[in-house]
């Protein structure tokens, strides 16, 4: 154990020496990474702000409950509060024929409600649902429809279905990109270290005349490639919290054009190290591939 550990130490410290040696290139070398991977990350912090903000239309939406003509008041009141108990139920309103009769006149039809010879308006409820996903109201809108002292339900959902579409269209465009920009990063901290093999090739036909094995060899590679994948995760990081500090101010500014506030809110502390551990692994898995197929080079030529 003991020369295990001190093994992995001096692999880490030529690691760590090679990064120094050369530190304009590896300054490059973890920029190009840390700006391959801030494109998902950050994407995926706008789709998670993005979700906190639709979160909160669901107090916009509004069912409108109408009631058969021969439903008294009473009964729709208590009809109301019965919805009111229901948990996906945040507010059920009773509103009577002769409220609505004066929500007409107000609006401007005062001539039209005069010429007639009754109130023609149903009584109606105004609900409020507890949640705005498109199966959840679809559910809802159905339970309402069936309760023996409604005539019509109304609700416009299209919007619901528009918005958890354009999130599953937003999930998967992120999915992607992380994937094909973790292929480059992984490509990126490969050629990296091909590079350095070839440029090493007379001290690694040297240590293996003396018996280092591949094992031996290819450690401090591997250790070079996770620090870069480390480096460019951390890099990120902080492109990420610039980026959001500059644009802090613009949606201060935009959301109080709407009378509200809102903060941009940063990644978290597992989302943070989620994208070191992939950073890392993906520096890794660069550099294992990169070494394993430039040896087998070195043994063929």
């Amino acid at each position: 154990m003991k020369a295990w550990l001190s093994h992995n130490l001096h692999s880490l410290g030529i690691a760590l020496e090679r990064m120094r040696s050369a530190p304009l290139a590896t300054l490059f070398t973890v920029l190009v990474i840390g700006i391959a991977l801030s494109l998902p990350a950050g994407l995926y912090l706008a789709l998670g702000n993005f979700k906190q903000v639709a979160g909160n239309l669901h107090s916009q939406t509004e069912i409108s409950v109408f009631l058969k003509a021969d439903v008294d008041a009473g009964r729709g009141r208590a009809l109301a509060g019965r919805l009111q108990a229901r948990p996906d139920i945040e507010t059920a309103h009773f509103v009577d024929r002769a409220a609505g009769l004066e929500q007409l006149r107000a609006a401007g039809l005062g001539d039209i409600t005069t010429a007639l010879p009754a109130n023609p308006l149903p009584h109606v409820l105004l609900l409020e649902p507890g949640e705005a996903s498109p199966e959840g109201l679809r559910t809802l809108s159905e339970h309402l429809a069936g309760l023996p002292e409604v005539e019509l339900v109304k609700l416009d959902a299209d919007w619901a279905r528009r918005l958890a579409a354009l999130m599953r269209l937003g999930e998967d465009l992120v999915a992607l990109l992380a994937a094909l920009l973790g292929l480059a990063l992984a490509a990126i901290t490969g050629n990296t270290i091909r590079l350095q093999i070839y440029a090493q090739r007379d001290e690694i036909e040297v240590a293996r005349l003396i018996g280092a094995t591949d094992r031996f060899i290819r450690r401090p590679f591997l250790y070079f490639g996770a620090l870069q994948g480390l480096a460019g995760g951390i890099a990120a990081w902080g492109l990420i919290a610039l980026s959001l500090a500059a644009l802090q101010g613009s949606v201060s500014l935009l959301a109080t054009s709407y009378g509200t506030t809102y903060a941009i809110a940063a990644l978290a502390w597992h989302e943070a190290a989620a994208l070191l551990g992939a950073s890392t692994l993906l520096g890794l898995a660069g550099a294992y591939f990169a070494v394993g197929h430039t040896l087998r080079g070195l043994d063929k030529a």
